[in-house]
């Protein structure tokens, strides 16, 4: 799994950095394909944002959060990823 950070209007430091692999470390748990996964964090003026678009096998996967805390919005996102990564495999088993 290969997790690449990107920062729109903030400096992604290192404790962000961690902060979100450990996050991430949770849809693997649940999903072991995942490929590859791009992070984007924002800073809207009073808002913070987080978006992210994971790959896995055969699809994209796509969710954002938006929340006065960045810490939040990053939790609040691998939560919404994670029902998709759920409901992803639940499909992919079924057929």
């Amino acid at each position: 799994m290969q997790i690449q950070i990107t920062g729109h209007h903030i400096e992604v430091t290192d404790s962000i950095k961690n902060y979100v692999t450990e996050k991430f470390a949770k849809l693997e748990r649940h999903f072991d394909q995942v490929i590859d996964i791009h992070v984007i964090l924002e800073v809207e003026k009073l808002a913070q944002k987080a978006e992210a678009t994971v790959q896995v096998n055969g699809n994209k996967l796509f969710a954002e959060d938006t929340q006065e805390n960045l810490y939040a919005a990053i939790d609040n996102l691998i939560d919404k990823l994670d029902r998709q990564v759920l409901k992803h495999k639940d499909k992919t088993q079924n057929h």
